[in-house]
C-alpha cells in the first residue's frame, strides 16, 4: 500500500470517528466569532449616554448590584468605556449573574442570569458538549487534536501529482455532476480553510489539553516551563489597619492612566488571604493587551503573582505574549473584524467537511459495490468456459 493510501485510510477513519463533534465545534465557533458584534445589537442595555462627569465609585456600584441579587456576592466590576454601562459580576461554581449599571449615577439598568444566556449556552456546548467539564473538555480536546491531524493529512491528500491535476485543485467545477461538486467542495474549500483552521485548532488545543498547552509554551518560550497562575497572598497581620476606601483608591489610580476607549476593572478578594486585583485593558473586546495589578487587601501594597498574569503585554516575553493572545487568535479577534470574518468562514467550512467527506466516502463505497456486482457474472462465465 502506498504512503498516500495509508494517509487516506487514516484520514477516513479519523473523519468518521470525530465528524459529529467537528460539525458541532464548527457551527458554535461561527456564532462565537461574532459574539461581541451581535451583543451590540441584542444587548442595548449595556450602552449609556456619555456624560461629562466622573464615574461612580466601584464600592457604590457593588452595593447597588448586590441589592438586586439577594444572597449573592459581587466579585468584580468592569468599566468598559464612557458610552457603556458598568458591569458587575457575581459567579461561583453553580451560578453566574451579570448586572448592568449606569456608571454616572449608579442606578441598575438590568441584570441577567448568564447560565441562561444564549452565548453562554453556546460556549458550554463548544467547550464541553453540555457535559460535565471533566468529561466534556477532554472529549473536545482530543477531537480537536484529531481535527488537526486531519488538516495535515488532508493537505497531503490534496497535493497534486502533476500539473494537470494542479489546475483542478484550486477551483470548484460548478457545472459538473453533484458528486464532483461535492468532491470539490471538500477538496478545494478544505485546502483554503486549512491555513486559518490550523491556528484555530492549535489555540483550541492550548485551551483544551493541559499537556499540549505546556508543550506549546515550552516550544514558544525557548524551552521554559509554564508556571501556572497563582494569586499572591495578602498579609492578614495588617487586617486591623485596612483603609476604608482602599479599593476605590487603587481602582482610581489605574483609571487615571486609562486612555480613551480603554477599560478598567476591579476584582475583590474571594477569601481573607486573597489579593485585590485591578486590570487595565488597552483594547476592550480582546483579552491579551492588558495590565493586571495585585494588591494586599489590607495594606494596599502591590504584590506579585506567579505566572504571567501581571504587568503589561508589551513587557511580556515572547512565550507569554503568545499565551495571552491565545483566545483572541482562536476567535480571530487579534486581527479585528477581518480576523473574525476569516475565523467565521474557516469554522463554517470546517463544519461542512465531515458532511462532504461522508458523501465522498459513501459515493465511492456505492461505486465499489456496483463494480463488484457487474464483474461477478463475468468471472463465473470465465470459470465455466
Amino acid at each position: 500500500m502506498s504512503f498516500k493510501k495509508i494517509i487516506g485510510k487514516v484520514h477516513l477513519v479519523l473523519g468518521l470517528g470525530s465528524g459529529i463533534i467537528i460539525v458541532i465545534l464548527g457551527i458554535t465557533g461561527c456564532i462565537l466569532a461574532f459574539e461581541t458584534e451581535i451583543r451590540t445589537v441584542t444587548d442595548r442595555e449595556q450602552f449609556v449616554q456619555p456624560e461629562e462627569k466622573p464615574y461612580v465609585l466601584p464600592s457604590l456600584l457593588k452595593v447597588n448590584a448586590e441589592k438586586v441579587l439577594p444572597n449573592k456576592k459581587i466579585v468584580g466590576i468592569d468599566y468598559p468605556g464612557r458610552d457603556k454601562a458598568a458591569l458587575a459580576y457575581s459567579y461561583d461554581s453553580t451560578s453566574y449573574f451579570l448586572v448592568a449599571l449606569n456608571p454616572y449615577d449608579g442606578k441598575v439598568i438590568s441584570f441577567k442570569d448568564m447560565n441562561k444566556d444564549f452565548f453562554r449556552v453556546v460556549l458550554d456546548l463548544h467547550y464541553y458538549l453540555w457535559l460535565p467539564p471533566k468529561i466534556g473538555q477532554p472529549i473536545v480536546g482530543y477531537a480537536t487534536l484529531i481535527f488537526l491531524i486531519m488538516l495535515i493529512s488532508g493537505l497531503i491528500l490534496w497535493w497534486p501529482r502533476n500539473k494537470a491535476a494542479k489546475k483542478q485543485r484550486f477551483s470548484i467545477k460548478w457545472n459538473a455532476r453533484w458528486r464532483r461538486v461535492n468532491y470539490d467542495l471538500h477538496n478545494v474549500l478544505g485546502f483554503y480553510m486549512t491555513w486559518v483552521a490550523i491556528f484555530i485548532a492549535i489555540t483550541g488545543l492550548v485551551m483544551g489539553l493541559n499537556w499540549f498547552a505546556s508543550s506549546f509554551y515550552w516550544a514558544t518560550s525557548g524551552g521554559k516551563t509554564m508556571i501556572a497562575h497563582e494569586h499572591p497572598v495578602s498579609d492578614t497581620t495588617y487586617a486591623g489597619l485596612v483603609e476604608k476606601d482602599m479599593g476605590n483608591k487603587l481602582w482610581n489610580q489605574q483609571l487615571q492612566r486609562a486612555k480613551a476607549g480603554e477599560s478598567v476593572s476591579i476584582y475583590y478578594p474571594a477569601t481573607e488571604t486573597d489579593a485585590l486585583e485591578v486590570m487595565l485593558n488597552h483594547r476592550p473586546g480582546t483579552y491579551y493587551d492588558y495590565e493586571a495589578f495585585h494588591y494586599d487587601q489590607y495594606s494596599g501594597k502591590e504584590i506579585f503573582p506567579k505566572g504571567d498574569d501581571n504587568g503589561s503585554f508589551a513587557e511580556a516575553s515572547f512565550g507569554d505574549k503568545i499565551k495571552r493572545m491565545n483566545y483572541d487568535i482562536h476567535v480571530g479577534a487579534i486581527l479585528g473584524v477581518p480576523g473574525k470574518i476569516m475565523a467565521f468562514f474557516a469554522s463554517l467550512i470546517a463544519a461542512s467537511l465531515p458532511v462532504t467527506g461522508f458523501y465522498v466516502w459513501w459515493g465511492r463505497r456505492k461505486k465499489k459495490k456496483k463494480a463488484l456486482v457487474v464483474s461477478a457474472p463475468v468471472r463465473r462465465r470465465v470459470l465455466v468456459e
